[in-house]
């Protein structure tokens, strides 16, 4: 296989002393370590990467940035893998996607010659009759349009989140990010920069800013070396700031972690986007990016021709064909889009065309490429139709054909908006000059360098200097100053780079095989709006998310409706920036990490620990001697708690105080119950919904004075109904004040029927008898000589005290009550034994018996909502919700000791349909019997009723529909 690559010092990222063999299609391919797939690919000569998504064409590499989906391919454990960006490792097996065949002889290229016949939209205008068809054709159509192949035995490794904070962030390590971060740090500033790529420095790793070539270097070496030696700049990269969230809050993805980054001022230096011109059979292979070609020796020294024809709309264009004639690629010519006139206005072009000349490389001004010609080998372009422009988008009838294999193009530049579109920033264009803006950017978000619209590097720096000193003063570092900023620019996008070929082929979008007429075809259809026009067509909805389709398509959208593309627009950006996988997301998030005051005797008593939100508790509880097993421990516990009494650790309960004169009215508003009259010394269940009528959270709310309430929430929950509470608030503004006082407090339950012959032992301040503290009493004394809340709770069914305490105290409190419990066997119990002791009490647990959809009716919770209040969060959703028939019920269930247990979401069935699932289920030593929790039907919710639960192995077993609970259903054990 021949190479081509080019001597040192071309190719920064690449270790010529490393070499790496790899595969691709089945045949062996050598590269070296830091090349990307694609730039190893491409330094065997090896152009064809992939084919297109519908017509499937020969695809190579574009941008050479991972910012088009030309590069998709396949590994063995991960699909749509840009090879572009995917750096090379050693034995790597990689092959193409979407082809039938062979990659090179694809069956399905005879697509193409069809295209005619499968117009924008043709799917939804031909396959929906008859009712039904769609079916039959969907699995066809995306067979044909497939791309890469899922691993169905994939084992996803470890993601993970972090949290990091900054005075600025600045996203982008270009000219303009380093200098920015260079100021704002030496300005007192912690600064922190993210750069996407390798290296730092952006453009000035491979693009050339003077005739010469020599200020790119030597500037990215000052400039790096500065933010490398600051110690008060944090560098990430290989680093991308997927989106910006309000108040600067920015999720960063770099490796396999997400860092959740907040930053006090943010700027964003991302550069630009350089955009193609549109042609036909502007996507074969050797048809790129200026930048492309450039990316491709500097970085990875690869050679990306023998014969260059360099098609441009600006100045960049001139110095890329200086790069490609100084590394040995023939340059047959440069074609600017430019008249002679246009052209000139430019004071550096006369240095430019001088350059030009002196190296003997013909220069065709006011000229574009009409077409590529494609050769037989690899569909790589072997020439480019060269036509004079003789109108917007228009061409003279003959023109020039001249070989090449390479060709280089740049109609202009777009801004890298996505960012500060979703913050709220609009992008404009100015159709005369063809310049972008960007405006109304919210405070502390501020733009630099290209993506301001300066492409001078003078100038790029200085106004990068200017922004980096306007958010030192916004932070207080330094003094704010009146600056001028630099001057605008223009000339550097060509108006009109669009030139539609009768046969088509012209492609505007590349993801999707989107040509100039399916644009135009759509807005004859009646859809105007740029925003229509993208989902009827597709258009900027592939991976490049319109990276280079958005403005010529927005242009094409403009002049089918008679506007500006000011007036147009561009379609929505939203996040994320880039494709993230699911693993960042679900990955492991570092929550604080909390212990309860008694952790360490619970680690002395042998307990199994279990993370419950981010608290560890006692899953139960194993004493170094025993052999028994999980569920054997835990029928153990329970089957005391039931005949003795036990002692559980509930201090990771949320617990809120509500104080002041408006804290009932608060209570009333927020929870379904009545508060209003609640008497003090009393508690009372209350049920939290959402404006849907979703159960959210439930708790018990203790009034220990008029405008005193204790309101506890579930251990997961608490830290959002506190977010709920503060933000209802802040709208109601009542005379309230509610403090989180979860881990203030300690707390335990004491329960069982020795219970009250326990507390009386370190107690003698409150009358303990049942006349005297009856159920759902609450009371305030001393227990073990130390202040607590005391609240008569039945939560797993039997006599049971929560006591509450100061969290130093906790230690004490539970080293008191075990040692005054000693002759009645007190024994601590775990969560898992509370669990199934609730369980047989039918108590729900929130989020695990009740899920994003659940609304009281749904849980037999109609008794506690308030029918007389006239206004609760969700009454009136609420109101509607029972006005309709139900359609599921959350239902007891019963299965015999022997048979097979069903586990957390298994299904219920009713004949072939789903029609609920199980959300808790447990084996009951003291009612002998696997009982559990499920949604059914409201046809199966009657007791009696048999639901069939497909359990594991695809058994199914039939369980019986009970009344609830499964255990004392007069109450009269925890009421005693």
């Amino acid at each position: 296989m021949s190479s081509t690559r080019l001597p040192a010092p071309m190719g920064i990222l690449i270790d010529r002393n490393r070499p790496l063999s790899f595969r691709f299609d089945g045949k062996t391919y050598q590269g070296f370590a830091g090349d990307s797939i694609a730039s190893a690919l491409l330094a065997s000569d090896r152009w064809l990467l992939s084919r297109s998504f519908k017509y499937h064409r020969p695809r190579a590499a574009l941008t050479m940035a991972g910012q088009d989906a030309n590069t998709l391919v396949q590994l063995p454990d991960e699909p749509n893998v840009l090879a572009d960006l995917q750096e090379l490792q050693a034995d790597m097996q990689v092959s193409g996607q979407n082809y039938a065949g062979s990659l090179d002889k694809d069956r399905d290229a005879l697509l193409g010659k069809f295209s005619k016949f499968m117009p924008v939209g043709f799917y939804y205008r031909s396959f929906y009759k008859p009712k039904g068809a769609w079916k039959l054709w969907e699995p066809l159509i995306r067979k044909k349009a497939g791309l890469g192949v899922l691993d169905l035995g994939f084992k996803p490794g470890y993601y993970d989140k972090a949290y990091l904070f900054a005075d600025v962030v600045v996203i982008g390590a270009g000219p303009a990010g380093l200098q920015a971060a260079l100021t704002a740090a030496n300005n007192g500033a912690r600064v922190m920069l993210v750069e996407q790529e390798r290296l730092l420095g952006g453009s000035l790793n491979w693009a050339r800013f003077d005739i010469a070539g020599e200020r790119a270097a030597s500037l990215r070496s000052a400039l790096v070396e500065a933010v490398e030696q600051h110690p008060d700049i944090q560098v990430l990269t290989e680093a991308t700031c997927n989106a910006w969230f309000t108040d600067n809050y920015l999720p960063v993805i770099q490796g396999k972690r997400m860092y959740k980054v907040r930053a006090r001022e943010c700027i964003v230096a991302a550069g630009t986007f350089d955009q193609p011109v549109i042609f036909r059979n502007n996507d074969l292979p050797g048809v790129v990016l200026t930048s492309a070609a450039q990316r491709m020796m500097k970085l990875y020294g690869v050679k990306p021709g023998q014969q260059a024809v360099v098609l441009t709309g600006n100045d960049d264009g001139y110095l890329a064909a200086l790069d490609l004639h100084q590394q040995g690629v023939r340059v047959m010519a440069v074609v600017d889009m430019r008249s002679e006139a246009d052209a000139a206005q430019d004071s550096g072009f006369a240095a430019l065309a001088a350059a030009l000349q002196q190296r003997q490389i013909p220069l065709h001004q006011g000229s574009t490429v009409y077409e590529a010609i494609a050769g037989k080998d690899q569909g790589r372009v072997v020439a480019a139709d060269i036509r004079r422009i003789s109108g917007k988008g228009q061409v003279t009838g003959s023109g020039q054909r001249i070989a090449c294999d390479l060709l280089c193009m740049s109609a202009g530049y777009m801004p890298v908006y996505q960012l500060l579109c979703q913050a709220g920033g609009k992008l404009s264009y100015d159709d005369a000059q063809a310049v972008f803006t960007i405006s109304g950017l919210p405070a502390h978000l501020h733009i630099s360098g290209s993506v301001k619209g300066y492409q001078q590097l003078d100038k790029v720096l200085e106004d990068s200097q200017q922004v980096a000193h306007a958010c030192c003063a916004a932070l207080r570092l330094v003094a704010p100053t009146e600056q001028q900023p630099p001057a605008s620019e223009s000339g550097y996008n060509f108006p009109w780079p669009i030139f539609p070929h009768p046969d088509g082929k012209d492609f505007v979008d590349f993801d999707e095989d989107l040509q100039v007429r399916d644009i135009v075809n759509a807005t004859r259809h009646g859809y105007r709006d740029v925003q229509l026009v993208k989902r009827f067509s597709t258009v900027g909805m592939g991976p490049s998310q319109g990276r280079h389709s958005a403005l010529p398509t927005a242009r094409l959208v403009a002049a089918s409706t008679q506007r500006s593309v000011s007036e147009t627009g561009v379609t929505t950006a939203r996040p994320p920036f880039v494709a993230e996988k699911l693993a960042h997301v679900a990955g492991r998030a570092f929550d604080p990490y909390r212990q309860t005051a008694m952790h360490r005797l619970h680690q002395q008593a042998g307990a199994r620990m279990m993370p419950a939100g981010i608290w560890q508790r006692p899953a139960y509880y194993a004493p170094a001697s025993s052999t028994a097993s999980r569920d054997q421990l835990m029928q153990e516990e329970a089957r005391h708690v039931r005949e003795k009494v036990g002692l559980i650790d509930v201090s990771t309960l949320g617990g809120l105080d509500v104080r002041g004169p408006d804290a009932a009215e608060l209570l009333e508003r927020l929870y379904t119950f009545n508060f209003a009259k609640q008497p003090v010394g009393r508690s009372r269940y209350a049920l939290m919904t959402n404006e849907q009528g979703v159960v959210i959270d439930d708790g018990v709310c203790a009034r220990f004075a008029d405008n005193h309430f204790y309101v506890s929430a579930t251990t997961s929950g608490v830290d959002r109904i506190y977010q709920q509470m503060l933000k209802w608030n802040a709208q109601w503004r009542l005379d309230v004040d509610i403090t989180n006082v979860t881990a203030a407090l300690a707390a335990v339950n004491l329960a069982g029927p020795y219970a009250r012959r326990v507390l009386s032992k370190l107690c003698d301040d409150i009358d303990l008898s049942p006349e005297g503290f009856p159920y759902l009493a609450v009371r305030s004394g001393t227990v073990a000589g130390v202040p607590a809340r005391l609240l008569r709770v039945g939560f797993v069914g039997e006599l049971g005290y929560e006591i509450h305490v100061p969290a130093r105290y906790g230690a004490h409190l539970w080293q008191a009550l075990m040692a005054a419990g000693a002759d009645e066997g007190i024994r601590p119990f775990g969560v898992e034994t509370q669990r199934l002791l609730r369980l047989e009490k039918g108590h729900v647990i929130i989020s695990q018996d009740t899920d994003g959809m659940t609304h009281p009716a749904e849980i037999d919770m109609g008794w506690a909502i308030s029918r007389k209040k006239p206004f609760f969060v969700g009454k009136r959703s609420i109101d509607i919700l029972e006005a309709q028939p139900l359609k599921r019920k959350l239902v007891g269930f019963r299965l015999p000791s022997g048979s097979a247990k069903p586990l957390e979401g298994h299904l219920v069935l009713e004949g072939d349909d789903i029609s609920g699932n199980v959300t808790s289920c447990e084996y009951s030593a003291t009612v002998d019997a696997i009982i559990g929790l499920a949604y059914a039907s409201v046809r199966q919710s009657e007791p009696g009723s048999q639901i069939p639960i497909r359990v594991e192995g695809g058994q199914t077993v039939q369980a019986e529909v009970v009344s609830l609970p499964f255990y004392d259903p007069s109450n009269l054990r925890q009421e005693q």
